[in-house]
């Protein structure tokens, strides 16, 4: 239960920052500065989306490894820590393929789109905004559930000491 709020808390943090960083930057209305926009979210943007493929793919690798630990371990683990692990790796799954999606939409050209409606660049800067923002919150949530495994481990592992 403590992993749990821990977890959504943490999401949330990085959710309201996100909203706060939206309203902070006011509404968009031209095709121009929406460009400017995009064009200045495309490059911080490429290295969180690699940043966050990265560390997925890493932390999807670790799930494998603390699986055989946990079933190697003299201890007994209740199907609770299981679950935890299988929560883990699904939440690297998504946010590898979300990081995937992220980097293929950066790397459009979008300043030589000329022909499209001067809406559809407001659009895309919001949606673009908004999948960076949800994904960085998948990552510290995918973090808070990994302290929280961790910390369970180590407290079975090791019962006498106070986690």
């Amino acid at each position: 239960m403590k992993n749990t709020a821990l977890t959504t808390g943490a999401a949330a943090l990085i959710l309201a920052v996100g909203l706060a960083g939206h309203f902070a930057s006011g509404a968009i209305y031209s095709s121009v500065e929406a460009r400017d926009m995009i064009s200045a979210l495309s490059s911080p943007a490429l290295y969180l989306g690699s940043a966050i493929a990265g560390s997925a793919s890493t932390t999807l690798a670790l799930m494998l490894t603390l699986l055989g630990l946990v079933r190697r371990a003299d201890a007994e683990f209740d199907p609770q820590m299981y679950r935890q692990i299988y929560r883990i790796a699904v939440l690297a799954t998504l946010l590898l393929a979300g990081a995937v999606v992220m980097l293929l939409l950066m790397t459009m050209p979008i300043g030589e789109f000329d022909d499209v409606p001067g809406r559809w660049f407001p659009m895309l800067y919001n949606v673009l905004y908004w999948i960076v923002v949800v994904l960085s919150a998948g990552l510290v949530a995918m973090v808070t559930m990994l302290f929280g495994t961790v910390r369970s481990l180590i407290a079975k592992l090791t019962p006498h000491d106070d986690v």
